[in-house]
C-alpha cells in the first residue's frame, strides 16, 4: 500500500455530496476523413480490451468509509478493473449541437466518483455536430492535480496523424524523474535521510516565518500593500454555500492574439487573464447589483513541479492576487493586476523550494478548516475566486488519426467558492473552462461571453487599429471557425451608475443582458 501524501488527502477530507473533489478535461476530436460509421464503437472496443492499467489508474482506496478517507488515507492497487465500468459510451442526438454536449458533459461532473473503485471515469461522446466527437476524462484531485493531468493525457496522443492501433490514457504511465540510489544499507540510509530532513527544516523555517509575518502585516493594512493577503476580499455571491449540480461554459483564444495584447500593456500572460477575469466579473456583478466595495481577489495555484517530473499527485503551491473590480478605469484595473501579481511572485520566490510544500498546507489550512467545520460560504473566503492557467502541448495532437481541436479544463469547486475558472494552452490558442454552481450561479454562461468583448476593449485600448482582428480570435478548422468559440456581442452599453468624470467605465458593466452565447454554455437546461 502506499500512503497518501499530506496535500493530496486534504481534498479526500473536504469530499461531499455538495462538493465532489474530482477535476476534468473535455477534448474535442475531428473524425479523419473517410472514417467509417463504426470508427468511434470500435475505438470504444479496443480500448477496453487493454486491460493492462497503469498508476495511478489503478489506485483505489484501501478503505472507502470516512476513517479510511480522514484518518488514515492509502492507497492500493486493484486488483481487478471494470472498464465496463469506467469507459462509458455516450452519443447526442443529431446534429449534436454545442449546447448538448454542454448540457451533458456539465451533468457528467455533477456524479461524485464511486470511492470504492478507482477514482476515474472516461466518456467517448460521439454525435458532436460538424463530424466530431468528445472525451471527456475526470479523476480525483487526491490523485492529480492540472497539470499532470495534461501531461497524463497528452502521453496518450500521437504528432502523427497517421498512427494508429494507440493505447488508452490508463494503459500509459506517467513518467517520473530519476531518483539517485542511496549506495548506504537501509538503516543507516534512513538515518541519513532523517538528519537531512532536519536540516532542510531547520534552515527553511527562518524564511518560511518572515514570509508568514509578511502576509499578516499585509492584511492588517491591505490598502497601502500591494501584497494581496489572505481573506482580503470581500464576501460576494461568489462565495456563497454551493450544491452539487455543476455548469460549464467555455471560451477559446488565440494564443499569439493574448501574447500580443500583453506584450503592448506591459505585462505578463497571466495577468492578462487576470484581468479578462476580473473584468468580465465586475460586469457581471453589476448587473446583479451585488458590486462589492472592495476589489475582488483570485486564488492562483502554482506549478511547484520540476519541469522533468511527469508524475502525478498535487504539486502546487498557491499566491493571492488582487483583481482591482473597484476600479472602474480599465487602464488603471490592469496597472493594479499587474502590481498584485508581481508582488505575490517575488513574496513567493523568497521561499526556497524546501519550505513551499509547508508554505501550501500553511495557505490552505484556513480553506480546509472552512470546509470541514461547515463554515465555507458563511464568513468571509479565503479568496473570491481560483483563476488558474495551466501549459499544454503546444503541437497539434491525434488520437486514432482524429485531430484534437480543443481541450477544456473542468475543474471542482466548494462552499465559499462557487466559481472556477481555469485555462489551457494548446496547439497557438488559450481554452478558458468556467466552471460553477448552477443553483448559486445561474447565470455563470455571461461570463464567457464577457471575457471576449473585455479582449476586444482591452485591444483597442493598448493596440489601437487593431481590433479588427478579433475574426482570428482561434485558429481556423475546415474553413470554418471552431463552434467551441463564443461570438461577442456587438453591442456596449453604459453602466447603471457611472463614476463621475470617469467615462471608461462604462466599458465594464452593461445594461440588461442579451442572452449568453458562450459555447457549451446552455442558458436554461432542464
Amino acid at each position: 500500500m502506499k500512503r497518501v501524501a499530506t496535500l493530496d488527502a486534504s481534498w479526500l477530507v473536504v469530499e461531499s455530496e455538495d462538493t465532489p473533489m474530482h477535476v476534468g478535461n473535455l477534448m474535442i476530436f475531428s473524425l479523419p476523413e473517410g472514417a467509417p460509421d463504426t470508427f468511434l464503437r470500435d475505438m470504444v472496443v479496443r480500448m477496453k480490451g487493454c486491460s493492462d492499467i497503469e498508476p495511478p489508474w489503478l489506485y483505489r482506496l484501501a478503505s472507502d468509509s470516512l476513517w479510511g478517507r480522514v484518518v488514515a488515507p492509502y492507497w492500493r492497487t486493484a486488483r481487478t478493473m471494470d472498464l465496463d465500468y469506467h469507459v462509458r459510451h455516450s452519443a447526442l442526438p443529431r446534429p449534436g449541437s454545442e449546447r448538448e454536449l454542454g448540457v451533458l458533459v456539465q451533468r457528467l461532473h455533477s456524479h461524485p466518483l464511486d470511492f470504492s473503485r478507482p477514482l476515474w471515469e472516461c466518456h467517448i461522446i460521439e454525435g458532436l455536430e460538424n463530424n466530431r466527437f468528445a472525451l471527456y476524462v475526470k479523476m480525483h484531485h487526491a490523485l492529480i492535480d492540472g497539470i499532470s493531468g495534461v501531461r497524463l493525457l497528452q502521453r496518450m496522443l500521437s504528432k502523427d496523424p497517421n498512427e494508429l492501433n494507440m493505447r488508452p490514457p490508463w494503459t500509459v504511465r506517467p513518467s517520473s524523474r530519476p531518483r539517485k540510489s542511496n549506495p548506504m544499507p537501509s538503516m543507516q540510509g534512513a538515518y541519513r535521510e532523517a538528519l537531512e530532513a532536519l536540516k532542510i527544516q531547520a534552515s527553511s523555517t527562518p524564511k518560511l516565518v518572515k514570509a508568514l509575518k509578511r502576509l499578516a502585516q499585509a492584511g492588517g493594512d491591505n490598502e497601502h500593500q500591494a501584497l494581496t493577503a489572505p481573506f482580503s476580499g470581500p464576501r460576494s455571491v461568489l462565495n456563497n454555500r454551493v450544491t452539487g449540480q455543476r455548469r460549464l461554459a467555455t471560451q477559446q483564444y488565440s494564443l499569439n492574439r493574448l501574447k500580443d495584447i500583453a506584450h503592448a500593456a506591459g505585462a505578463s500572460l497571466n495577468d492578462v487573464v487576470l484581468f479578462l477575469c476580473g473584468t468580465a466579473l465586475r460586469r457581471f456583478l453589476i448587473e446583479q447589483n451585488t458590486l462589492p466595495e472592495d476589489p475582488l481577489t483570485a486564488g492562483i495555484p502554482v506549478n511547484i513541479r520540476p519541469a522533468d517530473d511527469e508524475g502525478t499527485g498535487t504539486a502546487i503551491s498557491f499566491m493571492i492576487a488582487n483583481l482591482a473590480t473597484n476600479e472602474p478605469d480599465p487602464a488603471r484595473r490592469l496597472q493594479a493586476v499587474m502590481r498584485s501579481t508581481k508582488e505575490a511572485k517575488a513574496h513567493l520566490q523568497t521561499l526556497p523550494r524546501s519550505a513551499l510544500n509547508q508554505y501550501t498546507m500553511l495557505m490552505m489550512s484556513p480553506y480546509i478548516l472552512q470546509l470541514m467545520t461547515g463554515l465555507g460560504g458563511r464568513m468571509r473566503p479565503v479568496f473570491n475566486v481560483t483563476i488558474s492557467n495551466v501549459p499544454g502541448p503546444q503541437d497539434t495532437l491525434y488520437y486514432e488519426g482524429a485531430k484534437l481541436e480543443a481541450m477544456y479544463p473542468v475543474s471542482l469547486i466548494a462552499h465559499g467558492g462557487a466559481l472556477n475558472i481555469t485555462c489551457v494552452s494548446y496547439a497557438g490558442s488559450l481554452n478558458f473552462g468556467f466552471t460553477g454552481c448552477r443553483d448559486t450561479l445561474p447565470s455563470m454562461q455571461r461570463l464567457a461571453v464577457y471575457t471576449g468583448e473585455t479582449l476586444d476593449e482591452l485591444e483597442a485600448m493598448v493596440l489601437p487599429g487593431s481590433v479588427g482582428t478579433k475574426a482570428d480570435t482561434v485558429p481556423k478548422t475546415n474553413g470554418k471557425t471552431p463552434p467551441s468559440t463564443a461570438k461577442p456581442a456587438a453591442a456596449k452599453a453604459p453602466a447603471r451608475k457611472p463614476a463621475a468624470k470617469k467615462p471608461a467605465a462604462a466599458k465594464s458593466a452593461a445594461r440588461k443582458p442579451a442572452p449568453a452565447r458562450a459555447s457549451l454554455a446552455p442558458g436554461k437546461t432542464s
